[in-house]
């Protein structure tokens, strides 16, 4: 009995170790509305940083302990990316942080590292909030240069920074002379910084790449472009009155070729956007900078698909009507497109392209194809002659185009075609 007691004790000692030298996890900064009055009379800025690895998705850890040493946890071989917020006047936890960081730990074996600056971007002085970037981008400067000490490379680091947060990232990246891997700017503030020279906000010159996500430039995002490539989900903002923009030139289907990025396709917005940063570099040398332009759905995942239709007529009487068509699945089932711009003028022998948006993707058998009148004059006798009817998944460049030579299309009838591989001349 007293040897049973004995190991009880042991192994409620051992437990009770155990819990002792188990750290609490970090937690965001918890501020609220209050704390941007309290910033009115008694200005404060801290800076904290909570690492995350596959070992501890779900508890945040300090970076260094308390001796200096930097956590077990963190391994410097790795890439590291660094997640930074923006102005948050309520104080508030950013509620994308931390599916953020779960997606891209799933995507990647990687170190993360979350910077908080709550205490410091929770106020009512927008001014304020912006000079206190360059102070935070000091401090993790000085975060760097100790991990740099510990093995680390400026090359592995890639930094994600949300409105201020982005020019956070590029504050640290001036002091280190441009020399970090990748900044990333999502939606970068732009009140204070638009029209500012390269050396007061976010530039391409920043990091070995730069690529920014451009969504809020009607409201408090910057509009300029400032990366390697800039990217326009659903054209940045609306444009009304603006016809003639360079969206809307997108939508026309006039902005649908990539040939500096054949080999690649073109570049795709997101985590994957480094793979095409040695051309974009080349391009930038050249004076050429790239923008690119695409729509999203409103609901997850947000990806579309997107397919050119290109047709060569041989009549010169198309002149006032609109094409529409539909893709059926190897099962039979039709998918309908949206199609950005349905009136078109078809010129004898000239190539009229039309861009279409898929809410899934299609492994094609047929497609459905029909003229229609813009006016109420029908004509239904009218036959139309088609020279070429092409059609191209700009999602998948990588897949070969489809292709129908030398068919009659009758006005305001529907007709289905079985589309085979184009020739190699028209590829």
């Amino acid at each position: 009995m007293r040897f049973q007691m004995r190991v009880y004790i042991f192994l409620c000692l051992m437990c009770w170790a155990r819990s002792e030298n188990k750290k609490p996890c970090l937690k965001f900064s918890q501020l609220s509305i209050k704390d941007s009055f309290r910033d009115l009379f008694n200005p404060r800025i801290e800076t904290f940083l909570m690492m995350y690895t596959r070992n501890n998705i779900n508890c945040a850890e300090p970076l260094f302990e308390q001796d200096n040493s930097l956590n077990v946890n963190f391994n410097t071989n790795k890439k590291t990316v660094w997640l930074i917020h923006g102005y948050r006047p309520m104080g508030s936890t950013p509620t994308w942080l931390q599916n953020f960081l779960r997606i891209l730990l799933n995507q990647d074996d990687i170190n993360i590292i979350v910077v908080d600056w709550n205490r410091g971007a929770t106020t009512f002085i927008y001014d304020r909030a912006v000079k206190n970037t360059r102070r935070v981008a000091v401090s993790l400067s000085e975060h760097v240069q100790k991990l740099l000490k510990h093995g680390a490379t400026l090359d592995s680091f890639h930094f994600i920074g949300m409105s201020l947060g982005a020019h956070v990232s590029g504050f640290v990246g001036k002091i280190f002379h441009g020399q970090l891997g990748r900044i990333t700017g999502l939606d970068p503030a732009g009140p204070k910084f638009s029209g500012k020279p390269s050396n007061g906000r976010l530039d391409y010159t920043d990091a070995k790449f730069v690529d920014v996500i451009h969504s809020d430039i009607n409201g408090l995002g910057i509009k300029e472009p400032l990366g390697h490539i800039d990217f326009y989900p659903n054209g940045g903002k609306t444009q009304p009155g603006c016809p003639k923009s360079i969206f809307s030139d997108y939508k026309t289907g006039s902005c649908v070729d990539c040939d500096d990025f054949k080999k690649k396709s073109c570049p795709r917005l997101g985590y994957q956007a480094e793979l095409w940063k040695d051309v974009l570099k080349e391009r930038l040398e050249k004076s050429l900078r790239t923008t690119v332009f695409l729509d999203t759905t409103g609901t997850n995942p947000f990806c579309t698909y997107y397919f050119v239709l290109s047709i060569i007529v041989l009549n010169n009487t198309m002149m006032d009507g609109y094409i529409t068509f539909k893709l059926l699945n190897h099962l039979g089932v039709i998918e309908k497109p949206r199609l950005y711009e349905k009136n078109k003028s078809f010129y004898k022998f000239q190539e009229v392209k039309i861009l279409a948006q898929f809410l899934n993707d299609v492994n094609i058998s047929r497609i459905s194809l029909a003229y229609y009148r813009s006016s109420n004059q029908q004509c239904s006798t009218c036959k139309y002659s088609i020279q070429r009817l092409m059609l191209k998944s700009l999602t998948y460049p990588e897949r070969p185009p489809l292709c129908k030579y030398d068919f009659v299309l009758k006005e305001s009838e529907e007709i289905f075609l079985s589309p085979c591989a184009c020739t190699p001349e028209e590829v």
